[in-house]
């Protein structure tokens, strides 16, 4: 005879079935609960607007400081730009219009100092990417001591220009500089010492090899980070597509790099029109200001000369170039990236 069930009886559990060996509801799911609503801590009834007004409060103190310490310097320097400035108390100042910008457009020595500071560029930018790169490439694998080799590298960045400047200046020496003497005593490569900082081109190969090995550690640890957000997955691919460790980089590597590049490069730019302490030690803009950039040039003008309205109108005209040149390095980036 079958059994019949009772009515409202539980049903018998079938072998497997989920429940507590003796019977009842089924143990509770450990799963993740559904996340709690975070209110927000002004309450619900006040308006976006105050929120807004919350958060200016907060940039209100960091954006006075920059009003103070870098618009209204830079709204005085053009003000004095267009003025025979007199840097006295009570001397009258005489308005000069554009003079000191036509000037400075038809001086000699400013195109001169312009034109070292783009050699110094042209040489001092890609040689800082392409170290940095290859060192920061070398960083990110595993090697024993990586650490220690991180501080080495990032050291010189981290070193006063002072110091730095008059550390070169000593291994540059015509007499008695370690490069000389590694040059005519160790190697016997030439028989007088060379003059490096005596003549154009030479000092200015000197000062690209402080401004190179200076920045190479910031370059490297930028180029670092952005080596953390390329997807090892492509290298993996590529490698199982047969490409090297050279091809890898060049298809792989720099494609996702780009952006950090171009913050790279930039920044490189505007650091290279910038160059100032490292010249003014080493060559002070000599032999007969062959080596003068525009920052130690407007630098004689305003403090030897008390040319405070010309040197201003230099600074200025500096300014928009160095800001031209970022603009256009940025579009050509984003007009590169959209091509493809």
């Amino acid at each position: 005879m079958t059994a019949v069930p009772t009515v409202g009886a539980p049903a018998a559990r079938a072998p497997g079935a989920p429940g507590r060996p003796g019977g009842g509801p089924p143990p509770r799911s450990l799963g993740p609960r559904p996340l709690r609503r975070i209110r927000w801590p002004y309450g619900s009834g006040r308006r976006p607007r105050a929120r807004t007004l919350v958060a200016y409060a907060f940039l209100a103190p960091a954006f006075a400081m920059f009003l103070i310490v870098m618009l209204v310097p830079i709204g005085k320097a053009i003000q004095v730009s267009f003025y025979d400035w007199l840097p006295f108390p009570g001397a009258e100042n005489t308005w000069v219009g554009l003079n000191n910008y036509q000037r400075a457009l038809g001086d000699p020595q400013f195109r001169l100092s312009v034109v070292n500071a783009v050699v110094y560029m042209l040489v001092t930018v890609p040689g800082q990417i392409v170290l940095g790169l290859g060192v920061a490439l070398l960083l990110q694998n595993r090697l024993p001591g990586r650490m220690v080799f991180r501080v080495l590298f990032y050291l010189p960045v981290v070193t006063s220009w002072v110091v730095v400047s008059l550390l070169f200046r000593y291994l540059f020496a015509t007499d008695g500089g370690f490069i000389n003497w590694v040059l005519v005593e160790g190697i016997g490569l030439v028989d007088e010492p060379v003059g490096w900082l005596d003549s154009r081109w030479t000092a200015i190969a000197a000062l690209c090899v402080l401004g190179i090995w200076k920045g190479i550690g910031w370059t490297a640890i930028i180029l670092l980070a952005g080596l953390t957000g390329v997807p090892r997955e492509l290298h993996e691919a590529a490698a199982v597509d047969g490409a090297g460790y050279l091809r890898r980089v060049w298809h792989v590597t720099l494609p996702a790099l780009r952006r950090t590049l171009v913050f790279v490069s930039v920044m490189l730019v505007i650091g290279s029109f910038n160059v100032f302490i490292s010249v003014l030690l080493m060559t002070q803009g000599g032999p007969a200001g062959q080596t003068e950039v525009p920052l130690t040039y407007t630098y004689r003008q305003t403090f030897n000369f008390l040319e405070f309205g010309y040197g201003s109108a230099v600074a200025v005209l500096m300014t928009v170039v160095v800001l031209i040149l970022s603009i256009g390095q940025m579009m050509l980036a984003n007009r590169a990236e959209r091509g493809e």
